[in-house]
C-alpha cells in the first residue's frame, strides 16, 4: 500500500512538472496575405506565447515604397510574469517597446 501511495505521488509530481519548451505546439495560427500590399498574422502556442503582426505597403516618396510592420508578442518568463513587447518596423528600423526593455 505504501508503494502505491509513493508511486501515485511520483506520477502526480511528474504530471505537474512544466512541459519542455521544445514540445510546445501551435494552437492557433491565422494568416491573411494581401499580396504586395501587406499581411496580417496571429498565433498562439501551447506554452502561452502569443503574437500578432500587421504589415502594409506605404509610400515614402515618388518612387519609394516599403512594407511597414506593427505587432506585438507576449510570453511568460521564468519568474511567472507575462512580458509583452510592442514593436514597429519602418523607415526608422525595428523599434521595440516594453516595460522590461531598458530605454536609452
Amino acid at each position: 500500500m505504501k508503494f502505491l501511495i509513493a508511486f501515485a505521488a511520483v506520477v502526480a509530481v511528474a504530471l505537474a512538472a512544466p512541459a519542455d519548451e521544445r514540445d510546445a505546439q501551435v494552437v492557433r495560427y491565422e494568416n491573411d496575405h494581401k499580396g504586395i500590399d501587406g499581411y496580417n498574422v496571429a498565433y498562439e502556442t501551447s506554452n502561452g506565447i502569443n503574437g500578432k503582426e500587421q504589415a502594409e505597403l506605404r509610400s515614402f516618396g515618388d518612387d519609394i515604397s516599403a512594407i511597414v510592420v506593427r505587432g506585438s508578442y507576449s510570453y511568460t518568463g521564468s519568474d511567472g510574469q507575462v512580458y509583452t513587447v510592442n514593436y514597429i518596423a519602418d523607415e526608422n528600423g525595428f523599434q521595440p517597446e516594453a516595460a522590461h526593455i531598458p530605454r536609452a
